[in-house]
């Protein structure tokens, strides 16, 4: 792994060094907060040990700043402060785990560990783009050709169904369940009316078509 060392005591910081290196990791040490956070947003890192006191930004503050910054890296707090509500406040502030000084390095290590068997966070998705469409999640705003496209909230999760799975066939059986959340037929034209209106914005303006029916099968959404 490369790892962030953050510790401003010199030896305390050489030894947890020489020990990462030794299990064959990759480490650069700092001995100051905001040089950690000037590395920690400038270059990639499989994780972070911060000791939470250091001159000029403490490790809570430090960590705190990163997960502002979507900084996602997991992070290990080292203190001298054991008190329940200062681990309390560590976690909270966005720490992974918090480890109380004096402690042995094997523990340190049994840790990282611990986090390295972690699944990797997948990147949260907030824009699909499919051809000349263009579909902003977090504003939940759908654009072709640079027009807004005005979608009532129904039509939003109809056209981000289709656009997370383009060229799959979605079934009428299949969109009531996921748009709607019915596991029955309503034995209503609900699906082919909103189908209808949603190609009337995001296709027939423009030259080509991106919502197909096909007959008798469902409706696909075309790359």
């Amino acid at each position: 792994m490369k790892i962030l060392l953050a510790e401003d005591d010199a030896e305390t910081g050489d030894y947890i060094r020489k020990g990462l290196l030794g299990e064959s990791h990759v480490v650069d040490h700092v001995r100051d907060g905001r040089e950690a956070l000037t590395q920690a947003t400038l270059m990639a890192y499989d994780l972070f040990i911060f000791d939470r006191m250091m001159p000029s930004l403490d490790g809570l503050s430090l960590v705190k700043a990163l997960r502002a910054a979507q900084v996602k890296t997991p992070v290990i707090l080292l203190t001298a402060m054991g008190g329940i509500d200062d681990r309390v406040a560590g976690l909270r502030a966005g720490a992974d785990d918090y480890m109380v000084k004096p402690f042995a390095f094997v523990e340190l290590l049994a840790r990282i560990d611990t986090i390295a068997r972690r699944p990797a966070l997948k990147p949260e998705i907030t824009r699909l783009d499919i051809g000349e469409i263009h579909l902003d999640l977090l504003r939940r705003e759908a654009t072709r050709e640079g027009q807004v496209i005005e979608l009532q909230p129904r039509e939003y999760l109809l056209l981000k169904h289709f656009m997370e799975r383009p060229g799959r066939v979605q079934t009428r059986t299949l969109l009531l369940e996921a748009v709607w959340g019915l596991h029955f037929d309503p034995k209503t034209s609900v699906v082919e009316t909103h189908i209808s209106r949603l190609r009337a914005k995001i296709d027939k303006p423009f030259k080509r078509q991106h919502l197909v029916t096909l007959h008798g099968v469902g409706y696909v959404f075309q790359p």
